[in-house]
């Protein structure tokens, strides 16, 4: 139990800005760290349900309450995933070797390109979010966990980039099978909450989740010959925003 306890911490220590007592990073900790990182995503979702009743009962504007609904991922994690996102983009924008942008992805300093991306992934979550009706927001929150399943599956199963590395550390020290398994649960739960509250949107939104996990594995096996921690948050940025997308048109037709 306290095995699993300071997997807990580090989880939420490690991917969002939740407070957690101390644990130490040691590899028998980390085992089952993954297996707890979709239950951040549960914190999102229960926050933008609240925002989104609280934004009723207060008569917000449109723009208000998507605002809110899109930086409560942002607060909740700090940026994590984001900075993932942004290092991705300038080093597919670098039409470089595979080694270099590798390097890329490891530099702190923010190119052309992920200055721009920020821009339009802002703006187009901005304008997705400002559209979608209460029920499309609650079919959303479980997407939350089903992009974070996603990819702690794809810590365990996907080949990592380099030896070294938070994925690649995380891999090492993951009891794979366990991590493999409580993934597909997680998957399975959310998947079905998505389509309890609505099934046309719930599978559409599914739907979106799959595709970006088939681009991800696609282009990081193409582009960087694996997985790192910066893809990683790549994916995750992507797929909520392709689940937004999707919900809205499907709720359009």
């Amino acid at each position: 139990m306290k095995r699993l306890w300071n997997s807990f911490k580090i989880a939420f220590a490690m991917y969002s800005k939740i407070p957690m007592p101390r644990a130490d990073w040691e590899k028998e900790n980390m085992r089952y760290m993954m297996c707890f990182f979709p239950l951040i995503g549960i914190v999102i979702g229960v926050l933008v349900v609240l925002w989104s009743e609280a934004a009723l009962r207060l008569e917000a504007g449109t723009l208000l309450r998507s605002v809110g609904y899109v930086l409560i991922p942002v607060a909740v994690t700090g940026g994590i995933h984001l900075d993932g996102l942004l290092d991705t983009a300038d080093a597919l924008s670098s039409y470089q070797t595979r080694e270099r942008k590798l390097e890329i992805l490891k530099d702190s300093h923010a190119g052309a390109f992920a200055v721009i991306t920020a821009c339009c992934y802002f703006m187009a979550a901005l304008g997705l979010w400002s559209e979608l009706s209460g029920k499309e927001v609650w079919v959303l929150a479980g997407g939350f966990v089903l992009s974070r399943a996603l990819s702690g599956y794809a810590v365990a199963a996907f080949p990592s980039a380099k030896k070294s590395g938070t994925v690649a550390m995380f891999a090492d020290a993951a009891q794979k099978r366990c991590v493999e398994v409580s993934m597909c649960v997680l998957i399975l739960l959310s998947v079905g909450y998505m389509c309890f509250m609505d099934a046309k949107l719930g599978v559409t939104a599914v739907a979106g989740a799959g595709l970006s996990f088939w681009y991800y594995y696609r282009m990081s096996k193409k582009q960087f010959g694996g997985i790192t921690g910066d893809l990683a948050g790549f994916f995750l940025q992507i797929c909520e925003l392709v689940m937004a997308g999707a919900v809205y048109v499907a709720g359009r037709l």
